[in-house]
């Protein structure tokens, strides 16, 4: 694996978008998390993407593409409000699900006959996109990191998730991601009959996105698209990971110590936990506490604490996508607190 800073930028994309069209993985930033991509129309480069994730191959994958490029290349119907939500949020964190142009290998798709496309904004990925296939390919890009684990927000996370994986061909640097949390999902390749569906929530909103069609997208249902991200159990440290509300913070925390257990905390009002073996306060924002969220993670996740007790952000529809990435962080909670309580001295 070749590291890239950012030193001679112009001669690094031109290296990194050469690696991409020989068929290698290239992890590059975007506002949201770091990527590990590949060309998308090439289904053995796409293959490594799922060998390297260890990422079921039904699970789809999201389509990065340049501000310039033709997305009626990558899609055979886009509804107008659709056309719409790209006018209002491209470049930027909203992934659009739409029905898969023909000629596009199902393989980027999970074998569904949708795909998932998105414009990021981070100059650097614009730079790669634009440089790959002259600004007309796609790069199919998940997060960089093991599947299930959490994403990177960071280079170095990318290179402490992968090490010197020979299959990675380059790492873009890029700074911390501005956003922190993937991107907003928004199926639309059944508007005509089902209207916008919110597979996954992100920093754009529900409201935000109301505020351009005229109405709030529905919640999956049974037949929605498969999409990135949208399991039970994701973005997980190895660490256990339990929430609780800020009236039972203090109640919960005693009974894991009480049990023997080391807590490492994460909260964001003002309750100091004495006996925590690492407390971090985050910002009381949401834009703020997405920023920092999978980094604070990462970082609890290697005190070696026993569980990960994270005070739980307020129920508003601005918290939705950092409380959307925490629930599906913390799957199977009681489970995790009966087993951690029941091994307790």
């Amino acid at each position: 694996m070749t590291l890239l800073t950012m030193d001679d930028f112009s001669a690094e994309i031109r290296y990194a978008a050469s690696a991409l069209e020989a068929g290698d993985l290239v992890a590059f930033p975007t506002e949201t998390v770091y990527g590990l991509g590949a060309d998308a129309e090439n289904p053995e480069a796409v293959a490594k993407i799922y060998a390297v994730k260890g990422r079921p191959s039904d699970h789809p994958l999201i389509v990065h593409l340049a501000p310039e490029a033709d997305i009626f290349y990558w899609a055979s119907d886009i509804p107008d409000e659709a056309r719409s939500l790209i006018s209002a949020f491209w470049p930027g964190p909203l992934t659009l699900i739409l029905k898969r142009a023909e000629h596009i290998p199902a393989d980027v798709a999970g074998g569904q006959d949708t795909i998932g496309l998105r414009c990021p904004s981070h100059p650097v990925a614009q730079a790669l996109l634009r440089e790959f296939k002259r600004g007309k390919g796609g790069v199919a890009a998940p997060s960089a990191n093991k599947f299930g684990h959490i994403s990177p927000t960071t280079a170095q996370h990318v290179r402490e998730e992968f090490g010197d994986d020979a299959r990675i061909g380059a790492v873009l640097e890029g700074g911390q991601s501005e956003v922190g949390i993937e991107s907003t999902i928004l199926d639309m390749s059944r508007f005509h009959t089902h209207g916008p569906v919110l597979l996954r929530p992100g920093k754009i909103s529900a409201q935000d996105i109301a505020g351009v069609l005229g109405i709030y997208p529905a919640m999956p249902d049974s037949e929605a698209p498969r999409a990135s991200g949208t399991l039970s159990s994701h973005y997980a440290p190895r660490t256990p990971v339990v929430l609780a509300g800020t009236d039972m913070l203090r109640t919960t925390f005693r009974k894991f110590i009480r049990a023997g257990k080391l807590v490492a905390v994460l909260g964001y009002s003002p309750i100091i936990l004495q006996d925590a073996i690492i407390q971090l306060t985050m910002p009381n924002t949401p834009e703020g506490y997405a920023h920092e969220l999978y980094s604070s993670l990462r970082m609890l996740d290697d005190v070696w604490a026993d569980l990960i007790l994270v005070e739980s952000p307020p129920a508003t529809s601005a918290w939705e996508g950092v409380n959307d990435r925490l629930r599906r962080a913390a799957h199977d909670e009681g489970g995790k607190i009966d087993k951690l309580l029941e091994t307790g001295t």
